[in-house]
């Protein structure tokens, strides 16, 4: 107890001590609810700045629909897409032709044992010869589809295919200008600090830095 003039003060320093770390936290709490209501307030700056984003990126995304989707099926996907189904036509027709070569080799090979050994029936060589005959031009008509047609198809794949890629770097292009546009005007929400910490790198390393005070959290360890 202590006298202050006439009046002794009473002091109780239990209490004191609960009154300052209510009081802290009090200041703590207050703050965290600052900090909350200029980070998602609708009137705050960060939220006028998400808000401007969130408009960006969905004008942008409409732009890509209306602007981008159609073009690029139409000259990138769909071209790419039949100069890529005829594959399978040409190794049908590639496996067509070695089973054409197996019966032709079959055939010219039961010829030459006949040959070799000949039959008591003559006719039977006859017969294979008629065989190998049919096989052979059946074969050469593969063959020779074939012989013209691959150099012809590997040939076209750079003035087919070029100007798919040239239109897909293009729209690509429109879409990344169209994206900094929406995006830059977003920048105007931002106070000249922030854009000045951006343009000197200095954004970056702060958000770095925020997310390794992240990791460190005791709470990020838990399994």
């Amino acid at each position: 107890m202590q006298k202050t003039g006439q009046l002794e003060k009473t002091t109780d320093r239990e209490f004191q001590e609960h009154e300052n770390k209510f009081k802290t936290d009090t200041s703590a709490q207050t703050r965290v609810g600052e900090t909350i209501d200029n980070f998602y307030g609708d009137s705050s700056e960060a939220a006028i700045a998400s808000n401007s984003y969130k408009r960006a990126v969905e004008e942008l995304d409409e732009i890509a629909i209306r602007e981008l989707d159609t073009p690029y099926r139409s000259t990138v996907l769909e071209p790419v897409g039949r100069f890529c189904s005829y594959f399978t036509e040409i190794n049908n027709t590639l496996a067509k032709r070695h089973k054409k070569l197996l019966d032709y080799d079959a055939a010219r090979t039961k010829v030459r044992k006949l040959a070799e050994k000949p039959s008591d029936d003559p006719s039977k060589l006859i017969r294979a010869e008629k065989e190998c005959d049919e096989a052979k031009q059946i074969f050469k008509a593969y063959n020779d589809s074939l012989n013209k047609e691959l150099p012809e198809i590997v040939d076209l794949r750079i003035p087919y295919l070029d100007p798919c890629f040239e239109a897909m770097v293009r729209l690509q292009l429109r879409f990344h200008e169209s994206g900094y546009d929406k995006l830059g005007g977003v920048q105007r929400y931002f106070s000249d600090s922030v854009r000045d910490d951006y343009a000197n790198g200095q954004l970056d390393n702060q958000v770095e830095t925020a997310l390794q005070e992240m990791r460190e959290l005791a709470i990020c360890g838990l399994p």
